[in-house]
């Protein structure tokens, strides 16, 4: 049998396909956890002590305590000031925070998809990408162009892509 383009091509998108099967699997499992990352869904409540230094205005407070969108305080009682995300005693410098965070292996997963050049798994998205695009021009040498279900999956093709473009834009 001859080594076409064709079945050199079916080859490596078998093997390929299989090798990344656990990857897909555990990006699509991460990615529809990431669809409800700013609801509670699947978090659970993580309370922390931290000692910071006593005093400290709102704005040096936000800083300390790293928290996303700032304190915006919403009643002190004494040297005790309460916000949305725990309290800071004044006079003590201790702060409470409580905060909602994903089971250690779906958090884990879920960084994945924030990886950015910094991050150590940044090369395994970028292979990643560039396999799944690999799969998409591939795919088109699984079926012989004259056939119909050649044509029939180059209509499917363009409508994943004007879907795609209609919901960029809704």
């Amino acid at each position: 049998m001859k080594m076409t383009t064709s079945l050199r091509m079916r080859i490596i998108h078998r093997y390929l396909g299989f090798f990344l099967a656990g990857i897909m699997a555990m990006y699509s499992i991460s990615g529809i956890i990431m669809i409800y990352r700013n609801t509670d869904f699947l978090k659970s409540e993580k309370i922390t002590e931290q000692q910071l230094k006593p005093n400290l205005k709102v704005g040096e407070l936000s800083d300390a305590l790293r928290i996303k969108g700032g304190i915006k305080p919403e009643k002190t009682e004494g040297d005790v000031v309460y916000f949305k995300q725990g309290e800071y005693n004044a006079a003590t410098g201790m702060a409470t925070i409580k905060k909602m965070e994903l089971p250690f292996i779906l958090d884990k997963m879920e960084h994945l998809h924030k990886a950015t050049t910094n991050s150590p798994v940044y090369f395994l998205n970028i292979f990643f990408g560039l396999s799944l695009l690999f799969f998409v021009v591939s795919s088109f040498w699984m079926f012989m162009p004259k056939t119909t279900v050649f044509k029939k999956g180059l209509y499917f093709s363009l409508g994943g892509i004007v879907l795609t473009i209609i919901l960029l834009f809704v």
